[in-house]
């Protein structure tokens, strides 16, 4: 009886996304480990992206570190 928790930030993915991770991730399962989809359970949680962070800063933060910057016009 496989349980997998998925966790992504709250963004906006839609139900049909949400139905694709789950498929996708209960076909994985039953590929790789044989397991009954039956009896697999798959939990997506969404997380504020307040409360995510990513190489210790908030993610907001991350993404304005490492987004790549416009060239600019000349």
């Amino acid at each position: 009886m496989p349980y997998v928790n998925v966790r992504i930030t709250r963004e906006g993915a839609t139900a049909a996304q949400k139905a694709e991770i789950i498929a996708g991730v209960t076909d994985l399962l039953v590929k790789v480990l044989d397991k009954d989809p039956a009896t697999t359970f798959v939990v997506i949680d969404e997380v504020p992206l307040e409360n995510w962070g990513v190489g210790g800063v908030p993610t907001e933060e991350y993404r304005r570190r490492t987004r790549p910057r416009e060239a600019s016009a000349e």
